[in-house]
């Protein structure tokens, strides 16, 4: 994952910001007597990209990987619109709890920018709904320069059109979303009234869109490591934040964990995974590190 790669990690303020005064507002007037939830996956599970984490002969990585975590952030959607018989064989390979989060297509949100996008949309949503009680909350990634000047129209009426009822989670890149109070406003208020996440990306190099508002009772949050010896530390800092968020009525937390070169994903997640039983009392399943076992960075 690239976005916000820097070259010097080293020099960046990794500091979690405060949370937003209207997220405490949000958890409040939705909180609900529903346990809490937890999903923690990483992005990708095939082989090339976890180099080491499979024991040596296993045939099938999503029946491992899927027994390993209880999720999976899946990507690969944003490439392919898989047909509807895959998702069939990714259902039956998967344990009960196991739950997929897919992203729409770039189709939908790059090339046609979410004008014109009735058909396929509806085409991904079939697909997906294919993967049944597994079926976690789909997420809309729009392009960096996908800005709010001449596309927020666009997004509200994507926004407003998305099928009620069917959890959806929004992540804008273009600064201009965050950075001006009263378009940042505007969007917010969007998501909120449609009872849509509002998509936490915690990167190196782009430290404007940790802008710590949640608009519906879930944190969705993209981790994106920088392959350095502080990707640790701002896991441990994310378990104190989302124990200040379960505090405040949090019931459903989904965090994916990536890194800009996909080295260590699976050790960094379960590092997290063991932070997050501590800080919080969850019971998430330790995943098997494999042969990254001794090789944290330092």
């Amino acid at each position: 994952m690239k976005f916000g790669k820097v070259d010097n990690p080293e020099i960046i303020d990794f500091t979690i910001p405060p949370t937003h005064p209207d997220t405490a507002k949000v958890l409040d007037e939705q909180s609900s007597e529903e346990g809490l939830s937890v999903y923690v996956g990483c992005a990708k599970w095939n082989r090339a990209d976890l180099k080491g984490f499979y024991p040596r002969g296993t045939k099938d990585e999503l029946a491992y990987y899927s027994r390993q975590f209880n999720c999976i952030e899946l990507n690969a959607t944003f490439y392919i619109n898989f047909p509807a018989s895959q998702f069939e064989k990714w259902y039956d390979k998967t344990p009960v709890n196991f739950k997929f989060f897919p992203k729409l297509g770039q189709e939908i949100s790059h090339w046609k920018r979410l004008v014109g996008v009735e058909d396929v949309v509806n085409s991904y949503i079939d697909h997906f709904s294919h993967l049944r009680d597994k079926l976690g909350t789909i997420f809309l990634q729009l392009h960096a320069n996908f800005g709010p000047k001449k596309s927020f129209k666009a997004l509200e009426n994507f926004v407003i059109g998305w099928p009620k009822g069917l959890p959806l989670a929004v992540e804008c890149r273009h600064t201009d979303w965050f950075t001006d109070e009263q378009v940042a406003k505007d969007f917010y208020q969007l998501l909120q009234e449609n009872h849509m996440a509002n998509v936490l990306v915690d990167t190196a190099g782009r430290r404007d869109v940790m802008h710590m508002r949640l608009t519906n009772n879930e944190a969705f949050i993209r981790y994106v490591g920088a392959n350095h010896p502080t990707d640790y530390d701002r896991l441990e800092d994310w378990t104190i934040k989302l124990k200040e968020w379960k505090e405040l009525g949090l019931k459903k937390i989904h965090f994916f964990v990536h890194q800009n070169l996909e080295r260590e994903s699976p050790l960094l997640t379960a590092h997290f995974i063991e932070q997050l039983n501590l800080t919080l009392g969850t019971q998430l399943n330790i995943p098997n590190k494999g042969v990254h076992a001794q090789t944290r960075l330092l």
